[in-house]
């Protein structure tokens, strides 16, 4: 299996010096970030989600094997917790649509206080495939990462499967957090680590 390693974002302040040196301005900082990896997860859009103009731009500006992994709104999953997710996650695709054959995984990062319920998570993972298809989108990825012990089911573990959606591998200082499933064709893995580390999206070093 192809690996990609990339980092979650792109733009921290305390990476000038290092992997932006000196005389490379912000605005170029994604084309030389492309030049060492092969994809970033962007995490903007958890906080606010950019418009489909603004994802077409990022397209533009990367090379053609790029890969961006989206992160889904905190709306989705913090405010409405996967609940009544038919408006968000047609929103979300139709502006990552601008993204074109870049768009990569996108990543659900469920609260810590959110419990399982697997009907829930059955029903917006529904709605993935619902919102991608109405689009013309074919084979969009969804990794989910639950956050609370009681999704270590294996009801959990047979939804991500019958959805072909991967469980996001968590590690903290090199051991695993979550359950090494393996749910999907693929798989995202991230790291939690201070900065200027930042953890891995998918992704494959140049």
């Amino acid at each position: 299996m192809p690996m990609l390693i990339g980092t979650s974002g792109w733009q921290y302040r305390d990476w000038r010096g290092g992997l932006y040196p000196e005389g490379v301005p912000q605005r170029l900082w994604l084309e030389h970030y492309a030049t060492h990896y092969l994809t970033v997860e962007n995490n903007n859009s958890f906080y606010r989600l950019p418009s489909r103009e603004t994802f077409a731009a990022w397209r533009e500006r990367t090379p053609d094997d790029f890969v961006m992994a989206i992160k889904a709104s905190r709306y989705l999953t913090h405010v409405r917790r996967l609940r009544e997710p038919a408006e968000p996650v047609a929103r979300l695709l139709g502006a990552a649509a601008g993204l074109g054959p870049k768009l990569g995984p996108v990543l659900l990062q469920l609260p810590p206080t959110l419990k399982a319920d697997p009907d829930t998570l059955d029903a917006c993972l529904k709605e993935f495939r619902r919102a991608a298809a109405a689009l013309g989108q074919h084979g969009v990825r969804v990794a989910v990462e639950p956050r609370h012990e009681t999704w270590w089911t294996d009801e959990i573990r047979q939804i991500l499967v019958a959805h072909d959606a991967t469980l996001c591998w968590a590690d903290r200082r090199g051991r695993p957090i979550t359950p090494l499933w393996r749910t999907a064709t693929w798989v995202i893995c991230g790291s939690m680590r201070a900065r200027p580390s930042r953890g891995p999206a998918t992704g494959r070093r140049r």
